[in-house]
């Protein structure tokens, strides 16, 4: 029987379609080309070309990595909404000495603009790094797989459900281009989270009963002032984390780390139904925009087991970064500390294997798919990890239980009406009991 839970409705499209097929006449027979192309890189002599969308911090950092990930490979495209922020990344990727031989972006390869990723793919580049606010991850990640790309994609890809129903889509789609897709969902390249994910895999705390994602900061107050002169849309997009149609909120935009984890230790296995509450403390000034901060959602599973998941970003508290999954035979605990990587029980057990940079090891795993000519497709987690983080947003914003189908089949689209820098409203604060499903 077919998987219900990954079915593309056939209007999954709708606004996005402005970001979509307008690149068809940006890249016209080039994604041909490139595709036929593919397979050449294999040997390792062959330039790999690479192209960042998104220079900010985390893109920046991104491309430091791609840069080290691979002996023949090059920055030589960059993209982003604001030209400055693109001079930015620039100059801070220049000043470091191991990567600096490898970047040749010229001014006419730094593209700004709601169409910049149009122009970065029409350049030439062989990989792109998809690292734009999440919103614009499911048409920007069509538009590569399209022209025939392989992607890093961070995380979350989408902040909605027509956004996850259309990265489904096209990770199929590049199943068969047999095209890269690697997530920015990099505890699952941690090597003491896979050694940990193996043993409970394997049997070593019992069946799972209980599972807690933790995300609690002490972080993350108000949003940039509005300067003068700034439109609606321009503020917003300054701003951009602090809006739940570009960010998801922050529960989709970070807290999917150790949602993610949970659902990798349950064998990529998502609940079926979710309720939660969630709401605004501290974030109630006028740059915080319509997000929370804070998100209480308690998911079950089929069998009868709770993921319990709670994330506050409030200043002056107390913090946890974790993951603790509870078995009939035992405890196993998830922590970006090594000490924190460990299981309690019938078979106590701590982490002692070796460390590694994550972040790097995933860029190093991309690179190497693409030369052995084995292509890395982390597509179906990455998307339905997503859409678990956005069934707890549904729930703590409507104040209703939410079911894994309604939230597949949501037709919600957060897309604003057109991308342009003018006005648009500022999206209402939601309201549980007020706000409804859709």
């Amino acid at each position: 029987m077919a998987d219900r839970r990954n079915s593309v409705p056939s209007n999954c499209t709708s606004r996005r379609r402005f970001l979509e097929r307008s690149l068809l006449g940006a890249i016209g027979g080039a994604a041909l080309s490139r595709t036929l192309a593919v397979h050449a890189h294999a040997a390792g002599t062959d330039l790999l070309r690479v192209g960042l969308i998104g220079c900010g911090g985390r893109g920046t950092g991104a491309a430091a990595q791609a840069l080290q990930a691979d002996k023949n490979v090059k920055l030589v495209a960059m993209a982003d909404a604001f030209a400055d922020r693109v001079e930015k990344s620039l100059a801070a990727l220049q000043t470091q000495q191991a990567i600096a031989g490898k970047i040749d972006v010229p001014p006419e390869r730094r593209f700004a603009g709601f169409d910049a990723y149009q122009k970065l793919m029409a350049s030439g580049v062989d990989v792109v790094l998809l690292c734009e606010p999440p919103h614009f991850r499911p048409a920007h990640l069509k538009a590569a797989i399209d022209a025939g790309l392989h992607v890093f994609a961070e995380k979350p890809v989408a902040v909605d459900s027509p956004g996850v129903r259309l990265v489904l889509q096209t990770c199929r789609e590049a199943e068969k281009k047999r095209l890269s897709i690697v997530s920015g969902l990099c505890l699952r390249y941690c090597y003491g989270f896979q050694e940990t994910a193996k043993r409970v895999h394997e049997g070593q705390i019992g069946e799972v009963l209980a599972l807690e994602a933790n995300d609690y900061r002490s972080g993350g107050g108000g949003g940039k002032p509005r300067e003068p002169g700034m439109t609606d849309m321009h503020w917003q997009m300054r701003n951009w984390y602090f809006f739940t149609w570009l960010s998801g909120d922050f529960n989709v935009e970070q807290h999917v780390h150790f949602l993610d984890v949970c659902a990798w230790a349950m064998k990529n296995e998502y609940p079926v139904r979710a309720v939660g509450l969630g709401g605004r403390q501290v974030r109630t000034g006028p740059h915080s925009g319509n997000i929370y901060d804070h998100h209480s959602v308690v998911y079950e599973y089929a069998n009868g087991a709770k993921l319990y998941s709670n994330c506050r970003q409030i200043p002056g508290c107390y913090n946890n970064m974790s993951a603790q999954v509870t078995g009939a035979k035992g405890k196993a605990v998830f922590s970006e500390s090594r000490r924190g990587l460990k299981i309690a029980g019938q078979h106590p057990w701590t982490y002692a294997g070796p460390e590694n940079n994550f972040y790097q090891t995933e860029h190093d795993e991309l690179f190497a798919g693409i030369r052995a000519g084995k292509p890395i497709n982390n597509g179906q987690y990455m998307a339905r990890s997503t859409l678990l983080a956005i069934m707890g947003r549904m729930a703590t914003y409507t104040g209703q239980a939410i079911t894994w189908e309604q939230a597949m089949n949501s037709k919600e689209d957060l897309a604003p009406p057109k991308y342009e820098w003018g006005e648009l409203p500022a999206p209402r604060v939601a309201m549980p009991g007020m706000t409804k499903f859709v």
